[in-house]
């Protein structure tokens, strides 16, 4: 199963990790990305996450068939959230169920790294004194 969801709701852990979860699965890995109060000495009130969501879809469905070839996993979950989201929350969710946790380990570790590659979401920092687009890409 491969559940991709790009959505201007909250994401919910606790959902999501039911969805992914099976009986054939020894393990699932959830990765909660979330944000932070403070970035480069800032204080950060909330960030702001756009998208081209056609092309952002088709990139995550990509990566999501990459891992089923290169990782022997059961289920992947990758959500990610837009527009404004506040301190404290998430912003993406990414859960993989395999048989055995190195699979999901390394699969989860795999598709956050080329997740902030390739998708096309970019991400506006709000500061108390002002505001920033930076890059959702390391």
């Amino acid at each position: 199963m491969i559940d991709i969801k790009i959505t201007d709701k909250p994401l919910q852990v606790e959902k999501c990790f039911k969805r992914i979860t099976s009986d054939h699965s020894g393990c699932v890995n959830i990765f909660v990305g979330t944000v932070r109060a403070d970035n480069m000495g800032k204080k950060v009130l909330y960030l702001e996450f756009e998208s081209y969501e056609d092309m952002a879809i088709n990139e995550i469905k990509n990566i999501a068939n990459a891992i089923k070839e290169k990782f022997n996993v059961k289920n992947i979950l990758i959500h990610h959230r837009l527009g404004k989201v506040e301190v404290g929350e998430a912003p993406i969710i990414i859960a993989i169920s395999a048989s055995h946790r190195r699979e999901a380990i390394e699969a989860i570790g795999y598709t956050i790294d080329t997740f902030k590659k390739s998708v096309p979401i970019w991400k506006k920092e709000v500061y108390e004194d002002g505001e920033a687009w930076v890059s959702a890409h390391p």
